[in-house]
């Protein structure tokens, strides 16, 4: 089988931020405002260090996308990772631009649900969109998630606090 993510790895940082500069303009509508340096190979070590901190605590599963040929093409990861009677996690990811529409998401989004249900154990997973990312809801729609909710002003995404719709998929469905 084709695998499609793989684990984050502090050596992806400078790869990351060739997509990050290349891509930013595409993921602007899609992303929270980020200062300069988190366009820039430092700016992207200092990220890589924060998701590889935070997975060692156990709160965050943080992978990249890779394509056919086994080049680093986005991010995907599970967020905010609760235990207790919760067992929840939000997944949120990007691809780059040049790499959609090859079912890579799609992928993506399959295997990191395994790795939440199957190996971290977790009964939930939920991903919230803007109402415009009908692309990202399609996405999580191929992947059996179903929508629960309407959040207002739920997060700050391209400048200011934005609508999500809320999307989950249980690990019994």
């Amino acid at each position: 089988m084709t695998r499609h993510i793989r684990p984050l790895e502090s050596g992806d940082a400078a790869r990351l931020a060739e997509l990050m500069q290349r891509n930013r303009e595409f993921l602007e509508p899609w992303e929270p405002v980020r200062p300069e340096s988190y366009f820039t190979v430092e700016g992207q070590v200092e990220a890589v260090a924060d998701s590889r901190r935070r997975a060692a605590e156990g709160t965050m599963a943080p992978y990249v996308i890779i394509d056919e040929a086994g080049s680093v093409v986005g991010r995907i990861n599970l967020n905010n990772i609760v235990r207790g009677p919760f067992q929840s996690a939000s997944v949120g990811y990007w691809l780059d631009e040049a790499a959609g529409g090859r079912g890579l998401a799609t992928a993506a989004v399959a295997e990191l649900v395994g790795v939440a249900f199957e190996t971290l154990g977790l009964h939930r997973v939920e991903a919230g969109t803007v109402p415009e990312n009908e692309r990202s809801q399609a996405v999580l729609r191929r992947n059996g998630f179903k929508r629960f909710g309407y959040a207002p002003g739920y997060l700050a995404i391209a400048g200011s606090y934005r609508d999500h719709i809320l999307f989950q998929r249980l690990a019994d469905d």
